[in-house]
């Protein structure tokens, strides 16, 4: 895969997607946009990917929408275009990461401010420079947070924190999103890829159905009942067990070896 503004690359089964327009701190023009979805179908539907990281190139993981696209999906001149920009450029990006059948980790390597946020956000793990934070800067432009932040910060650290976040637009230091829940890891800046390459290769010597069934179930569980998520646990169990990667477990449990899993 190749693009203007982003470097995908794989290796040991982890891709690693970077945004790369470091000139503008990864903000989002409106050919990073589509290449983000293009990038992220492609990576979605290869088998031979187990596990995804997302970081960014220089100073910053994304800062946003680049509010100098005028030509762009960001371009006001149109009453209607903010929302399409929104729904059809963004949010399959973002979909696609919270569904791809895979584990998406967030290296976060400096400021993830605005719509990189919720890029941010959206990833399965989050690894966190000591260098990073997350700014939800839409108050300070007249605007509310987008790309679903409402619903990922809400549901993450609850409404009153939430709110605050949005109405004060503060940066929220990598120590602060650990200890919030909206980040697993914090590491020195210069540990990061290393630090989150290893978890990726880590989860890509798992079984692939057993995290994308994982991922997929808890996910749903975000969104319903009790009830409605045992029996979705019960469906998936009833339809892995048996299968070769159960099998393969349970054999080297007993052969006292690391499985090893297609």
């Amino acid at each position: 895969m190749s693009y203007k503004t982003l470097t995908v690359n794989t290796i040991n089964k982890v891709c690693t997607m970077k945004f790369n327009r470091p000139n503008k701190l990864n903000a989002f023009d409106t050919q990073m946009v589509l290449e983000t979805q293009d990038a992220l179908n492609q990576i979605a539907e290869d088998t031979g990917i187990k596990a995804l990281i997302i970081t960014g190139e220089g100073k910053g993981f994304s800062a946003g929408a680049d509010l100098s696209d005028s030509s762009g999906i960001d371009d006001l001149s149109n009453d209607r275009l903010v929302y399409e920009g929104l729904v059809n450029g963004y949010k399959p990006s973002l979909l696609q990461i919270m569904n791809m059948p895979k584990p998406v980790i967030g290296a976060i390597n400096g400021a993830a401010a605005g719509i990189g946020s919720a890029f941010a956000l959206a990833c399965d793990l989050v690894v966190m420079s000591d260098k990073a934070y997350i700014k939800q800067a839409f108050v300070n432009i007249a605007l509310i947070p987008d790309g679903g932040l409402n619903w990922l910060l809400a549901r993450t650290v609850g409404y009153r924190l939430a709110y605050e976040m949005a109405i004060e637009g503060n940066n929220v230091s990598a120590n602060r999103c650990l200890e919030l829940g909206l980040a697993n890891k914090v590491v020195p800046h210069d540990d990061l890829i290393n630090a989150s390459a290893e978890w990726a290769e880590s989860l890509a010597k798992k079984s692939s159905q057993s995290l994308r069934e994982t991922k997929r179930v808890m996910r749903m569980a975000m969104t319903n009942d009790y009830e409605s998520v045992f029996e979705q646990e019960a469906e998936a169990n009833n339809e892995l067990h048996g299968s070769k990667d159960s099998l393969e477990a349970i054999q080297a449990f007993f052969e006292k070896r690391e499985p090893n899993f297609d």
